[in-house]
């Protein structure tokens, strides 16, 4: 169970920024201008965005506003074009396989397990480094050794959802995308998906696409929010979650100070309106 204080820590961590007359720290990923069209359809318009070298770095926004679409496109899974530089290497031109190994993992939103495959079968299909960190996977999600020879399909959301985290921590990558990790999980299963999380990101930055916005007060220093494919805000999360005002206008909800409850429950999370065919395609 995550606990209050260890989640404010780690948010607390992720936040401090350099000291006052510093250079603030490189970002490890750089977005700028980061455009899609699918179909003939102008899913973003340029987006720009910066991940934190460590620590949690939140992409908000309401339904449509292009999160998916933006996660999809620094892995390479729909044409894009502008400048994405990821520890000083352009991804705009690299097929999906070498930004993987490049060192980023990525958790869909789907999860995109296997169903018919058992749960190591699952993992084993993630490995890429010589020494998978199965001893990781299993201290974060020990439900996982046990179930390792149970089909992936028959599995709990909330056990699918840790086998698609799991996956990204099994290999040594110096960045993690985790789509809507705590979507439609029960309140106790969004609990421990956040405090793995937490723990996580004190061995590798991540990119947490994510609703639950008592979640990322906790957990993500810095964030970027999207309307309509383009960004319209980049800062500091306390700041904006702060701001009533503001997180109504770009969020579309309010945002008032939540508890560990509200992390379980989901409580302070948008209202998920059903969604158009174009916004389906750019979630």
């Amino acid at each position: 169970m995550t606990d209050d204080s260890s989640l404010t820590r780690h948010r607390e961590t992720a936040a401090d920024g350099p000291a006052p007359g510093a250079a603030a720290p490189e970002p490890l990923l750089a977005l700028r201008d980061l455009r899609v069209v699918i179909d003939g359809l102008h899913i973003l318009h340029g987006v720009d965005l910066d991940v934190a070298p460590t620590g949690v770095t939140a992409l908000l926004g309401r339904n449509g506003a292009g999160k998916t679409t933006t996660a999809k496109a620094i892995m390479g899974l729909v044409p894009r074009t502008g400048n994405l530089l990821f520890d000083g290497v352009e991804l705009a031109g690299l097929p999906t396989h070498l930004v993987v190994r490049q060192g980023i993992g990525y958790a869909p939103e789907d999860r995109g397990i296997f169903a018919g495959l058992t749960v190591a079968e699952n993992l084993r299909l993630a490995e890429r480094d010589a020494d998978p960190a199965y001893d990781l996977v299993h201290e974060l999600f020990p439900e996982l050794r046990k179930r390792a020879r149970q089909a992936a399909g028959t599995l709990s959301g909330g056990q699918q959802q840790m086998v698609a985290i799991g996956r990204t921590l099994l290999n040594r990558n110096r960045l993690i995308i985790a789509d809507e990790p705590t979507k439609g999980l029960a309140p106790k299963i969004v609990s421990e998906v956040a405090e793995v999380l937490a723990r996580a990101a004190e061995r590798v930055p991540i990119l947490l696409v994510e609703q639950n916005l008592a979640l990322v007060r906790r957990l993500a220093g810095r964030c970027t929010v999207l309307a309509d494919g383009r960004t319209v805000h980049r800062g500091d999360t306390a700041d904006l979650l702060a701001d009533e005002e503001a997180s109504r206008r770009l969020l579309g909800v309010g945002s008032r100070r939540a508890s560990v409850a509200d992390v379980q429950s989901g409580a302070g999370e948008p209202a998920r309106p059903v969604e158009s065919a174009t916004e389906v395609t750019s979630t």
